[in-house]
């Protein structure tokens, strides 16, 4: 690439109309560089911002919506893609989004996209439309290849629930492992010393952190981790059974489980039910996010309250003020908002039943 502020070289990819990519190519800028001089903000160089109109004139490059709407010309569109397991998640999700898109004024395009089967398309197909900015919930927020799609043709994009989001990644989030340590420790006060563990989906951030923070706990607290008390889940509720069945075949069983998400604690209560065990009389069962299906079972679970509507309300909030230009232009601006446990009726401290019950 050329220095800022030279003259532009004007070349693109054959066939097609030219894109904001190709603009930021042939002026040797980025293309969120492109975008702020699109856009009119004052933040970019006299020598930078003739450079990117030079190309803009060479190549005869129309802007999207995303320009056409700050002049008024007609209302933002943003593209909401969701491939969720948890149908609680998702339903809270959607909630949040769109009533934040009706007070923005925004209209919201919901498209489904599963990772591995076209996703990259899907995007296209949005782009195509002329979609100003797009919101990604997990695990879509995380999917290396449909992110950098979205940066190499400069249409903003807005993580939800990505733990550690990158720098220039604006990003709405919880403090995962903190929540998870909090939710441990919880259990430890009750009296319990043998809890197991259901990690989440491993291609995601947050569950990793839910598993340091369930980790730092138990060190704090001086108890020796048990390998074969955490095993895997996917955030389903099917891998949540699985994970339970594990768990209780051992041979020394946990007097409490932690589940990732509250789908795969639902879960375990099933299986701790069919094995005839009471919960929480021989099992507390605690859970994470605090969807529908927390309250939807018996007993109900004591789970960390995820504000997930509130994280897509702030999420299209964020997408709408970085599109009309008012968002902060230096780096991505990351919120994180609070997390709380949330006590019900699945926890209790350790006891045995009688003999023989």
């Amino acid at each position: 690439m050329g220095n800022e502020g030279s003259a532009p070289r004007v070349s693109r990819r054959s066939g097609g109309a030219p894109t904001i990519a190709d603009v930021a190519r042939a002026a040797g800028v980025s293309p969120m560089t492109v975008s702020r001089v699109i856009n009119a903000e004052r933040n970019v160089r006299p020598e930078t911002r003739d450079a990117v109109k030079a190309a803009i004139a060479a190549l005869n490059y129309a802007p999207n919506r995303a320009a056409r709407s700050l002049a008024g010309a007609g209302q933002i569109r943003i593209g909401l893609l969701y491939s969720n397991p948890s149908n609680g998640y998702l339903s809270e999700f959607l909630l949040g989004s769109l009533e934040q898109a009706s007070r923005s004024d925004v209209q919201m395009v919901i498209e489904k996209c599963e990772l591995g089967d076209h996703e990259l398309e899907a995007v296209q197909h949005l782009i195509a439309g002329g979609i100003d900015g797009i919101v990604l919930p997990p695990p879509l927020c995380e999917a290396p290849a449909l992110l950098a799609l979205l940066r190499s043709a400069g249409v903003p994009c807005v993580a939800v629930a990505a733990s550690l989001p990158p720098a220039d990644q604006p990003a709405i989030r919880i403090d995962d492992r903190e929540a998870a340590a909090t939710m441990t420790r919880h259990i430890m006060d009750l009296g319990h010393r043998r809890i197991g563990f259901i990690a989440g989906n491993p291609n995601l951030t947050a569950s990793a952190e839910r598993l340091e923070g369930y980790r730092a706990a138990l060190a704090a607290a001086g108890i020796a981790e048990d390998p074969a008390l955490i095993v895997p889940g996917l955030f389903t509720y099917r891998s949540g059974l699985d994970a339970a069945e594990r768990l209780l075949d051992l041979a020394e069983p946990p007097t409490a489980i932690f589940s990732s998400n509250d789908d795969m604690a639902a879960a375990t209560v099933a299986v701790a039910h069919r094995r005839g065990l009471g919960v929480p009389a021989d099992l507390t069962v605690c859970g994470f996010d605090d969807t529908t299906l927390a309250t939807a079972i018996w007993p109900e679970l004591t789970t960390i309250h995820q504000p997930i509507a509130d994280m897509a309300r702030a999420a299209v909030d964020l997408l709408v003020v970085t599109i009309r230009g008012q968002g902060d232009p230096e780096g991505a601006p990351h919120r994180v908002l609070d997390s709380v446990l949330i006590r019900r009726q699945s926890d209790a401290a350790p006891r045995r039943r009688p003999a023989g019950a």
